[in-house]
């Protein structure tokens, strides 16, 4: 039996988790931005360094990205009706597992 999903609750939330994603894109642009390779001012440890950093900051970058597309495509479903079912198979997507994942688009058996 499907439990009724709280639309608007799911919605703030989503909504919520996409602003506090992007706020965190907008606070690291800085440090993904490029490495000026200039020898004078920075040594060659300090370069690497930053070049870690940057690497660092742009796989976190990615990581928001695809998680804020997660979250647009499970805003989709609950414009179009098609939220709490499994994208692959249909079937119900368990109300705990959208608990701790409310852009989840697979059913645990789908997922695995």
């Amino acid at each position: 039996m499907t439990m009724p999903i709280d639309e608007s609750s799911v919605r703030n939330k989503l909504l919520s988790l996409k602003e506090e994603l992007e706020a965190l894109s907008e606070i690291s642009e800085e440090a993904r931005a490029p490495v000026t390779l200039d020898q004078q001012s920075v040594g060659r440890l300090s370069r690497m360094d930053a070049l870690q950093g940057q690497a660092m900051a742009q796989a976190s970058e990615r990581q928001r990205r695809s998680q804020i597309q997660r979250i647009e495509a499970a805003l989709h479903r609950l414009d179009t009706k098609d939220y709490g079912y499994c994208v692959e198979c249909g079937d119900d997507i368990a109300p705990g597992r959208l608990a701790v994942d409310p852009a989840a688009a697979f059913c645990i058996r789908c997922a695995s």
